[in-house]
């Protein structure tokens, strides 16, 4: 698929003064690892990871997540929450322009709205939005061009951040002539630091400069701050192959691999041509328990079983020292990350050979469902086999391929299990993602009712400080019942050429190419 060009303003014609014509310099561009092609430009909209990545350079939305996944304003200046929680009023800052030199003001607000929650755009938030999900919005009116004032059946804590998710595309905002006369997505024209130049399926999507861009001024911080580009253009590159990724990098032909393996860090460290930054994730890799198994249902057993385990060492080996242990499912970069969640379990055999007499195991097999698909899922199984046998438990690993060992989870038929979820930029969200009423969703492992309705309350409070009491009273409960085991939130890392300067990897993960630079006399 291949677009014209949208290069046709004499300051974009400044900014590319050294390339030939309305085509872009190799040297001047910022190549970027994908590993595969996007499916839209349309925000939210047959969207997948790589769709989100590359749309976020071009549109923005009225708020966006911080580097510890809070929400910060970005097109707004100010929000303002009502008393009741129920009416969010936002400022839009002065002199916001679209790409393509048009003022934005609430009226395109209201128009990108009234499209996301048509039924017929199929936006991936959908729902949140519109009372299945966090939130339900009622109204959304524009006082006067710079105010948008969105009402809610009931106050909820999630509305930003459902606003702010990458996989509602940020729910940016676009100006009318993203869409055809019959309403048809063309292409998006927002107000982010880039815009599009090219896709070529299958090869690359190629993003310029944006003339307009209106920095907000501060520092950058995950989507919000000052997203100035200082490159001419970025090509995201497709390249399927970790391999072959891994050649190009060094080879020169790509400048950036946002993802990198941890099998790797070892190696792009040690090299002169490259530099690596890492940091903390949001996602959660685990040993999952059915908690209605005739077996595993007694929880002096399961308790057995993490007393067993020395998790630091296992984080360590699953990650190649590259993610510590995290035994909670608050992720380690979140702000609600706090002195309990950081505390992790040490290995008691004797107190889980106790706990394994009171039960009165025997040494019946558990069956361990893994996959290696994801290799640290199988690894993770070999190392709780061999720890859990010298206090007499008895596993045996069940090797399925990735789909089977889905289904087997979303039907909540297993035993245990190595699993590993993706990441939650909210607390209430990673407690949502493991809990919940098995009969209605088997995937879920954790039904106990009090701290279901605890889960409930989390959503509806905004105050940081209630909502920590809230986290911190959930972790007690979840870790004395043991429903699973985390073992590490991960690590995001990033590679890049030596001669890149400003690139920086953040817990999201998804590559954030403003303020990226080649450096000088490089």
């Amino acid at each position: 698929m291949k677009f014209q060009t949208l290069l046709k303003t004499t300051a974009v014609m400044a900014l590319l003064a050294a390339t030939a014509g309305t085509a872009i310099a190799q040297d001047k561009m910022m190549r970027v690892r994908i590993n595969a092609d996007i499916r839209s430009t349309d925000p939210g909209v047959n969207r997948d990871a790589n769709s989100d990545a590359v749309v976020l350079h071009m549109v923005e939305g009225l708020v966006g997540y911080k580097d510890d996944a809070s929400i910060a304003p970005l097109l707004a200046k100010s929000v303002d929450i009502s008393a009741d929680g129920k009416t969010y009023t936002f400022k839009l800052r002065d002199g916001l322009k679209f790409s393509n030199g048009e003022p934005l003001t609430s009226a395109d607000v209201l128009a990108s709205w009234q499209r996301y929650v048509d039924p017929k755009t199929a936006w991936r938030c959908l729902k949140d939005v519109t009372g299945s999900g966090v939130a339900n919005v009622t109204n959304v009116t524009a006082p006067d061009a710079s105010t948008v004032v969105f009402t809610l059946e009931k106050p909820t804590a999630l509305f930003l951040t459902t606003l702010a998710r990458t996989d509602c595309g940020g729910t940016g905002i676009y100006h009318k002539s993203s869409l055809d006369a019959q309403g048809k997505w063309v292409k998006p024209i927002g107000t982010g630091p880039f815009m599009l130049n090219e896709w070529r399926s299958g090869q690359y999507v190629e993003l310029a400069a944006n003339p307009n861009y209106v920095s907000p001024g501060g520092e950058r911080s995950g989507y919000v701050g000052d997203k100035t580009p200082r490159v001419p253009a970025v090509r995201f590159m497709v390249i399927p192959d970790d391999a072959a990724a891994k050649a190009a990098l060094y080879s020169g032909d790509i400048d950036v691999i946002s993802d990198v393996n941890n099998a790797d860090v070892e190696e792009f460290s040690a090299s002169d041509e490259l530099k690596v930054d890492k940091v903390a994730s949001m996602g959660l890799t685990g040993l999952l328990f059915q908690t209605r198994d005739p077996l595993l249902k007694d929880v002096r057993i399961r308790k057995a079983l993490l007393l067993t385990l020395d998790i630091p060492q296992i984080a360590e080996a699953l990650t190649n020292s590259q993610a510590p242990a995290n035994f909670s499912v608050i992720p380690v970069p979140s702000p609600y990350s706090g002195k309990l969640q950081k505390d992790v379990p040490a290995r008691d055999l004797e107190a889980a050979k106790t706990l394994l007499a009171e039960a009165g195991y025997k040494g019946q097999p558990i069956k361990w469902l893994a996959t290696k698909f994801y290799p640290s899922l199988f690894d993770a199984a070999v190392l709780v086999q061999a720890m859990a046998q010298e206090a007499g438990i008895n596993i045996e690993i069940e090797t399925l391929d990735w789909a089977t060992l889905l289904d087997r989870y979303t039907a909540g038929n297993y035993s245990a299990m190595s699993f590993t979820y993706s990441a939650r930029l909210d607390p209430s969200l990673s407690f949502d993602m493991v809990s919940g009423n098995k009969d209605k969703s088997p995937n879920k492992v954790w039904d106990n009712p009090e701290g279901l309705k605890l889960i409930a309350e989390s959503t509806t409070v905004s105050d940081s400080e209630k909502r920590q009491v809230l986290f911190d009273k959930l972790e007690g409960m979840i870790r004395a019942d043991v429903p699973l085991i985390p073992l590490y939130s991960g690590t995001r890392i990033g590679a890049v050429r030596a001669n890149v300067d400003g690139y920086k990897t953040w817990p999201v993960g998804y590559p954030r190419m403003w303020g990226v630079s080649f450096a000088a006399g490089k």
